[in-house]
């Protein structure tokens, strides 16, 4: 079986279990970009609750995924990163994988998708996950294939149920102040769970 997904920034828990569903997954950089997307969003949990991170990008009309040009007259890396200080400094993984997370917001990548793809291989490697996947070289239209480019969305109304997929529970730094909270980004995952995020991932897979 074959899916296709969107390119996304430290994509959530959801968009990576289809990585253990699907024999291969394609990652469409030719559709046209879609504004308040997990494309250039992620959800943390902070001291306050859920927290969005959101990276933005240069004005765009019906332009494709891949040539989205970052917007770096705000200094976002800074915010995202103090951002994610306050929220995962006293997990149990922290010091362990900010390092590997710490370039993200250090380099300037010209083009959004090169920011997530980058993010997506070093998630991989991080939780020590190989799948097989590319990007698209034109736009994907195969009726065939299990298509999550719409359904896998920040908005509830817009967020398809998903039979395969049931949140797993772990603990989390702000659990006793506001209860578990599922998928959430990646990084939530690997500070909170470091090693065991790959065994986690699996017990989301119905």
């Amino acid at each position: 079986m074959e899916a296709v997904l969107f390119s996304s920034y430290f994509p959530n828990i959801r968009y990576f279990s289809k990585f253990l569903i699907y024999d291969s997954i394609v990652i469409d950089i030719f559709e046209n970009y879609t504004k308040q997307t997990y494309r250039n969003r992620c959800n943390i949990m902070s001291a306050n609750g859920i927290s969005q991170l959101s990276v933005p990008v240069k004005k765009n009309f019906h332009c494709h995924v891949k040539d989205v040009e970052i917007d770096y007259s705000e200094n976002w890396q800074t915010n995202h990163y103090r951002a994610i200080l306050s929220a995962y400094k006293n997990s149990a993984f922290y010091e362990y994988y900010i390092d590997d997370i710490m370039p993200f917001f250090e380099r300037k990548e010209k083009f959004l998708f090169d920011l997530n793809s980058k993010i997506l291989e070093t998630s991989f490697k991080i939780i020590r996950l190989n799948p097989n996947f590319r990007y698209s070289e034109e736009f994907v239209s195969d009726n065939n294939i299990h298509d999550f480019r719409e359904v896998i969305h920040p908005k509830p109304q817009k967020n398809s149920e998903d039979t395969k997929f049931k949140p797993a529970e772990y603990i989390q730094v702000f659990s006793e102040r506001h209860g578990f909270c599922p998928d959430l980004s990646i990084l939530d995952l690997i500070f909170n769970e470091g090693p065991m995020s790959l065994n986690n991932l699996k017990r989301c897979v119905i």
